[in-house]
This record gives C-alpha cells, structure tokens and sequence, in this order.
C-alpha cells in the first residue's frame, strides 16, 4: 500500500513538506487505515533512523506532530505512543511524549 503525502514526508523525515501538509489543512491524526497514525510512524522512523545509521536518537518529527496536535493519548489496538516507543527503544520519544501528554492544559 501506498503512503500518503504525510505518511512519506513522515517516512522521508521531510519536515518542511509536514509543514506544507499540516499548514495546508493535512489531518495531523492522518492513519493509514490500521491505527498507523503519523505520531507512531514517526516514532519508528526516528528509531530505524537512529539503528541504521548509528547517529545520535532525535525526536523532532514527534516533537513537531506533538506542537502541530498529534494526540499524544491515542491508542492503537491498546498501545499508547509512549509505550511504543519505549518497546523499540526510544526512551527520547518515550519521555517527550509522557511529558507532552501529562502537560497542565492551556484551556
């Protein structure tokens, strides 16, 4: 199956083409119809990233889906983000996300 244009900005850790998306009205809960939501695939991207290339682990695509809305709370098949993201080892994306998530609301 295809990516969708957020799915392959995702994929392609093109954060300037996310921004076009999102700013141009893109779901930011965009889910490539099993759950796959943009906020779990880039969590995969940045540990796949970070595993093949062996440089350092970062999270600015999470941390950008995050500021942009992603819902940090939202399950897929009973698995949170964080929790995902702890499971294949990215403690960054892990904290960023419990942080982003347990944040006093600004409404």
């Amino acid at each position: 199956m295809p990516w969708s244009p957020g799915h392959q900005a995702v994929e392609q850790e093109d954060l300037p083409r996310l921004r076009e998306l999102l700013d141009a009205g893109y779901d930011v809960e965009d889910d490539n119809g099993d759950g796959w939501t943009l906020l779990r695939h880039a969590i995969d991207i940045e540990i796949d990233s970070h595993i093949q290339s062996g440089e350092s682990l970062h999270v600015d695509v999470t941390a950008f889906l995050l500021a942009r809305g992603a819902d940090p709370l939202r399950s897929t098949n009973g698995v949170f983000p964080a929790a995902a993201a702890e499971k294949r080892g990215h403690w960054l994306a892990a904290e960023l996300i419990r942080a982003w998530a347990t944040r006093p609301s600004n409404t």
